[in-house]
């Protein structure tokens, strides 16, 4: 572990066993609305390209699933989006950059795909709400402004909020509607982690996602992506905060994101953290969680290595049982939350599996071993 990994997350915060934090937990309110342009802004020229043509002989074609063309100009529309204050960065870098993209935008053409078989729309009201959230405490100048940087349109933000919703409704028919939890196993769960339910003194159940400058020995997240300069770590804090923002839950942004080999498997999962491990922390680690609301996210830097912080509940010390208010909910919540990872990590992979991938650039990159296109 570098001094930079170990300089905001330690043993200091240990895990507690059992403990596991929703994984619909959010950061829906926490950035900016116009800092955050999804990978979606960039399909519609995705889908507006017929699937008959011959992609792979055009090197403007990056990828293609099922038939349908992901090309060079929509990778770089969005890592223009996501990308407008970085400092400058190597073309190896950059290029590392955009094939993180490239395969979330791969993903979602899949999901996107199941949603128009299921016959899944979004009605006008539901995008109105969508996109008056998204403006929400900027003045129309300054969101008019936001585009102009941006080199977007309202089209362009209320297509890529369509097709955000739309994903979401998919998951949350396939995957959040088939889950359930019983009171026995909510009892079950109680009675074999009764340790859990005493509280020795004020504490915060957190989690993060660890993002540092280094090189890691060996991937720490199901994805492989490694930041490896301060450049590309910053890159991959806005780039995590999107994901957080446009409401991928927590777990699942650093289960493929967070660079922290023992809490990253976890959903990033710390546990419950006494306030007097807390006062020990580096200052802003311990300022990220103590005084914070449930359900805050924020970033903690330090050294060019950074960790984003989720304050998933605080609890004052003392004995609790079922019948104590939350804890039943608390426990109902984990074990939903348990299921829905399981459930939407099968189905992620099943859609990415059923779908005919070809990642062409990808291929050019491990033939020219490894020189950016």
């Amino acid at each position: 572990m570098s001094c930079h990994r170990a300089a905001l997350y330690s043993s200091r915060f240990p895990p507690k066993a059992g403990y596991e934090y929703p994984a619909g937990m959010q950061s829906s309110r926490l950035i900016a609305p116009l800092s955050v342009l999804t990978l979606a802004l960039s399909l519609p020229g995705c889908q507006s390209k017929k699937a008959d043509q011959s992609p792979a002989a055009s090197l403007e074609t990056w990828a293609t699933v099922d038939g349908r063309p992901i090309t060079r100009d929509d990778v770089e529309k969005t890592f223009r989006q996501s990308n407008n204050a970085a400092p400058t960065l190597s073309s190896e870098e950059a290029m590392t950059l955009k094939l993180s993209i490239l395969n979330e935008m791969i993903l979602q053409d899949t999901l996107l795909a199941k949603a128009r078989a299921l016959k899944i729309e979004v009605p006008d009201t539901e995008l109105d709400a969508a996109y008056a959230e998204r403006k929400k405490n900027m003045t129309d100048a300054a969101f008019e402004e936001e585009l102009r940087k941006r080199n977007l349109s309202v089209a362009d933000i209320r297509e890529g909020l369509r097709r955000e919703l739309m994903a979401k409704k998919l998951l949350d028919q396939e995957v959040v509607a088939k889950i359930a939890v019983t009171d026995q196993e909510v009892n079950d769960f109680f009675n074999a982690n009764r340790a859990q339910f005493t509280v020795a003194e004020e504490s915060y159940r957190i989690a993060q996602i660890v993002i540092t400058p280094d090189r890691a020995a060996q991937p720490a997240n199901r994805t492989g992506n490694d930041a490896t300069t301060p450049q590309e770590a910053a890159f991959k804090v806005r780039m995590v905060m999107e994901r957080l923002k446009g409401g991928t839950p927590f777990t699942e942004v650093a289960m493929d994101y967070s660079e922290d080999p023992e809490s990253a498997p976890r959903g990033g999962d710390l546990g419950l953290v006494p306030v007097s491990a807390l006062k020990q922390a580096p200052p802003a680690l311990r300022d990220a969680v103590i005084g914070q609301t449930p359900g805050t996210v924020n970033v903690a830097s330090s050294g060019g290595a950074h960790t984003i912080v989720a304050v998933i509940a605080h609890e004052q010390p003392g004995e609790r049982g079922l019948s104590t208010p939350g804890v039943r909910e608390g426990i109902t919540a984990t074990l939903k939350g348990r299921k829905e990872q399981l459930l939407r990590t099968a189905y992620l992979s099943a859609a990415r599996g059923d779908a005919k991938v070809v990642n062409h650039v990808a291929r050019r990159v491990v033939e020219s071993q490894g020189k950016a296109q």
